[in-house]
């Protein structure tokens, strides 16, 4: 007699699915939510059991491997056969937390918490003016250090609590916010709208820096339906002022959000905000609760997703495969996220800050923003400033502000006992110069002929008291972590070049050889700049190599 089907392998058990079913409640069971899902059983379990795993599986018609690949890609997800109930404790290793001795903090906390936590490290958190920065839970203690963690660990909070400066929906409106977009009802105020983004120069500012007005009337050409994206998911290592904006002007991000999906006639907007901005996530998620409960006119659907830890994410297409529910690889082009992006659809992606200058722009007109500028350059941006200076922070400064004029002008000078001897311009991937060109303009197209760029505006400053080798492989350490592993360019390349770069002569041949082949070969930007920071090293700072 012929035995009914059964699938092979494991099966979740009554006792699973009941869990589950417990833990999920009435949470929709959609492919593109599974990474919502994984979080849901994550937050409640401190891990993500593998009995759980199958069972969810089964609930979502998805197989195994299906979860499992998913779960096991984002760092925020620990998949384990036997939980044991310890919380987490996230020590940042980055170039930043690393010199105010995040190494040390790190090994004191394993030996004397080592039994009661789950301890790690982990590349930037975001919070680099707090440098060193320990993450417990979901609560950032900034200025770590073993006292003030195990204090933490003994009030045993692990929430990050909600940000105090945030302007709320009602005080926003109050201002005469929303009035822009209230009044973008017509084609022609949609064309004045992109004309005005165009008169002002206003260029992404997540790094690419392409002209927006150009990339709405890319996507605005598509046919639709259409669907914006919001990419606050900045995992770049001393980038945090998508953090700031959100502390502090929430809603000037979404209604720049909002005229944009306006502008292309977009039927849904995604924000998409980085696992480590708990206490943002919190705040976006009532501030666009209050917007949608007292629209200020018919909006477009509104969702709020949750990054896992994954610093490829920050690329716009592994961005939209993770908002599908899948692992956040790459995708090769073209198409380009403008013709088929997000569940197949015409997409606008685009940075947090970006969006927060749409805005203004909208309300202020174009010369504000245009007519700003240093040095021959026009523009006004959030530069995130660290490292060895007074007063690190978050600082909205003219575009071609020299490195100097930033550190001596914003931050309050260099720390005490500190000489400039090195930065980056743009976090990890931007590359690192010498303090000899300090007085370089900081903007897009001004860095290029030193080897580095912009990006993201996070300039980190080094001293005397730093090596720029020590700096250089941290960031290509993070590089080899943080490679989605999809092509062999970019996955094997970081991991060599860290290992050729520890030695005590680094083959420099070899070196260059093995960045030429990640820039042309790597899908992704992850790969294609990954060695900037080591042709860097050679090249203005070539006494150190052998250090």
């Amino acid at each position: 007699m012929k035995q009914p089907h059964r699938q092979r392998g494991r099966h979740a058990s009554a006792t699973d699915r009941e869990r589950l079913a417990t833990l999920l409640g009435n949470f929709p069971i959609r492919r593109d939510l599974l990474i919502e899902a994984l979080h849901r059983i994550n937050d409640a379990e401190g891990c993500l059991p593998e009995p759980l795993l199958l069972a969810l599986a089964e609930r979502m018609g998805l197989t195994p491997a299906q979860v499992f690949e998913v779960a096991s890609f984002y760092h925020h997800f620990h998949v384990t056969t036997e939980p044991d109930g310890r919380p987490v404790l996230r020590i940042c290793d980055s170039i930043v937390c690393q010199q105010h001795g995040s190494d040390g903090l790190l090994a004191t906390l394993r030996r004397t918490l080592g039994d009661e936590l789950r301890i790690e490290a982990t590349p930037c958190v975001g919070r680099c003016a707090g440098a060193p920065v320990a993450v417990f839970g979901q609560k950032p203690i900034e200025r770590a250090t073993p006292e003030r963690v195990q204090q933490a660990v003994a009030d045993g909070d692990t929430d990050c609590p909600l940000p105090q400066d945030a302007q709320d929906y009602a005080a926003y409106r109050a201002a005469g916010g929303y009035r822009q977009l209230a009044e973008l009802t017509t084609d022609a105020a949609r064309d004045a709208l992109i004309a005005a983004i165009d008169a002002a120069g206003l260029r992404g500012l997540g790094g690419a820096g392409f002209p927006a007005a150009r990339k709405w009337r890319l996507v605005r050409a598509q046919p639709g339906p259409r669907l914006l994206v919001v990419n606050i998911d900045e995992g770049e290592p001393g980038t945090f002022k998508d953090r700031h904006l959100l502390e502090t002007a929430p809603h000037r991000c979404i209604e720049g959000a909002l005229l944009a999906a306006r502008a292309i006639d977009a039927e849904a907007v995604y924000f998409y905000l980085r696992d480590e901005y708990a206490g943002c996530r919190a705040l976006l998620a009532r501030e666009l609760a209050a917007l949608q409960a007292d629209p200020p006119c018919p909006l477009p659907a509104i969702h709020l997703r949750r990054g896992a830890g994954a610093y490829v994410c920050g690329e716009e297409s592994a961005l939209i495969e993770s908002i599908e529910g899948k692992r956040g690889l790459p995708r090769l082009r073209p198409p380009y996220v403008a013709e088929r992006g997000l569940f197949g659809r015409p997409t606008l992606e685009h940075n947090l800050e970006t969006l927060y200058w749409v805005a203004r722009i909208a309300d202020e007109g174009p010369a504000f923003f245009r007519d700003a500028g240093r040095h021959g350059r026009r523009g006004l941006r959030h530069y995130s400033l660290s490292g060895r200076v007074k007063k690190p922070g978050v600082y909205l400064a003219p575009a071609g502000i020299t490195p100097r004029e930033l550190i001596d002008e914003f931050g309050g000078g260099m720390a005490d006992g500190h000489r400039l001897k090195a930065f980056f311009p743009g976090g990890a991937a931007g590359g690192v110069l010498p303090a000899s060109l300090a007085d370089a303009p900081l903007d897009f197209d001004t860095l290029q002929p030193h080897g580095a760029f912009i990006g993201s505006a996070a300039v980190m400053v080094l001293s005397q008291q730093d090596s720029v080798k020590a700096a250089v492989l941290n960031a290509l350490r993070f590089f080899a972590a943080e490679s989605c592993g999809q092509c062999t360019p970019c996955r094997s390349g970081t991991a060599q070049a860290v290992r050729l770069l520890e030695a005590p002569r680094p083959d420099r041949a070899l070196l260059d050889e093995l960045a030429q082949v990640m820039a042309d070969g790597s899908i992704c930007g992850l790969g294609q700049a990954a060695p900037n920071p080591w042709l860097c090293l050679r090249r203005h700072f070539p006494e150190e190599v052998d250090g």
